[in-house]
């Protein structure tokens, strides 16, 4: 029984860890879908007319892992800045548009290389046909963004679930599209209700081959973003459905790239990332772990080091605690030692502990 059990275990959590397979299409330079990685998204918080901020704002982003971005295109005067946006940036440029899809239009005529359009308020299929033509033309991306704040109103009186409805509103766009030959699309449902976002993507995996951009939309701050979206994405992400992320934190657009790339390592979706492990402290606790401990995983994260690294405030305990990390410290009475595998390696004082852990961890490199 207990065989047959850890069996069926390791069955299920391989069976979790499959990417699901979608159709491939290509944002700028880069694939979406059809492959193992999960593209990293934020969005700018600047209005798109402010140009230098935006471009600022874009680059530190993709200096920090983000391989898209997206701008909010409210009127004419943020279409034409695309212009000048995308000449300045290495990453692909998204347009985010609402209501009217004469600006989606003015967008791709400006050299952005994706567009949103949202099918609870886009509807009319003439100028839907308009934006498909221009985007074929142009070889432009369109992401249909269902959203549970905005959906489709016809949709949104019939009695079916919030996760039926977000789908058949994505759906009901994504057949226009498709009525025009066009299939370079993608596809979001995103809801602030964990459950129902989880309901509508596992649905929506069922029904559309396009790649689908996971979000949790409107989470809140950070501290409260951080956690509904990982609650929300995380099981999404495991049973391989995901090819675009967004952590949505009212906040720093930074944040929101540097949490994506911190899930995704978690889900064992981003190799080239550190791991950081250390001790939650307790009464046993003799040394000041919490500034060691990001100090260090600040030089770990700025210089693109895929160690596992432990921190903890034990030295009876910490090196066995920790013993999967490829290198570790652990402190006590004002003594440190660094560990490997758990093995004691070198013993220092407190004030020589961070520059002897980042001479250990550079010659590892």
């Amino acid at each position: 029984m207990q065989i047959y059990f850890l069996n069926h275990a390791m069955m299920v959590y391989t069976k979790a860890m499959k990417r699901e397979k979608t159709r491939q299409t290509k944002i700028g330079t880069i694939l979406i879908g059809g492959q193992n990685k999960v593209l990293i998204q934020s969005m700018c918080k600047h209005k798109t007319s402010d140009i230098d901020l935006v471009v600022e704002e874009i680059n530190e982003c993709a200096k920090l892992g983000a391989d898209l971005m997206r701008v909010a295109v409210l009127d004419e005067a943020d279409a034409l800045a695309i212009k000048t946006i995308v000449s300045k940036i290495s990453i692909p440029l998204v347009a985010d548009i609402h209501f009217d899809a004469r600006l989606a239009l003015l967008a791709i005529e400006n050299g952005v290389q994706k567009v949103r359009l949202n099918p609870g308020n886009i509807k009319d299929e003439n100028m839907i046909k308009e934006v498909v033509l221009s985007a074929k033309k142009h070889g432009v991306v369109i992401r249909v963004g269902a959203n549970s704040g905005s959906l489709n109103s016809d949709v949104d009186a019939l009695p079916i679930s919030l996760a039926e409805k977000l789908v058949l509103s994505a759906k009901k766009q994504i057949d226009i599209l498709e009525k025009y030959d066009f299939r370079d699309i993608v596809v979001s449902i995103k809801a602030s209700n964990i459950k129902e976002t989880i309901a509508a993507y596992r649905l929506a995996s069922e029904i559309f081959p396009y790649p689908l951009h996971i979000g949790i939309t409107e989470a809140g701050p950070k501290d409260i973003s951080l956690v509904r979206s990982v609650a929300g994405l995380s099981p999404l992400l495991l049973e391989g459905i995901g090819d675009t992320i967004r952590i949505s934190i009212t906040g720093d657009a930074r944040d929101e790239v540097l949490a994506a790339k911190r899930l995704l390592h978690d889900c064992e979706l981003y190799a080239n990332y550190p791991t950081l492990i250390s001790c939650p402290t307790c009464g046993r606790t003799q040394v000041d772990v919490r500034p060691l401990g990001e100090k260090i995983f600040t030089y770990l994260e700025e210089n693109s080091i895929p160690l596992s690294v432990a921190v903890m405030g034990c030295v009876v305990n910490g090196p066995g605690e920790a013993k999967s990390a490829d290198i570790g410290i652990a402190g006590g009475k004002g003594q440190y030692i660094i560990f490997k595998k758990g093995k004691l390696i070198k013993k220092m004082s407190e004030d020589e502990a961070y520059d002897t852990m980042i001479n250990e961890i550079k010659s590892m490199l």
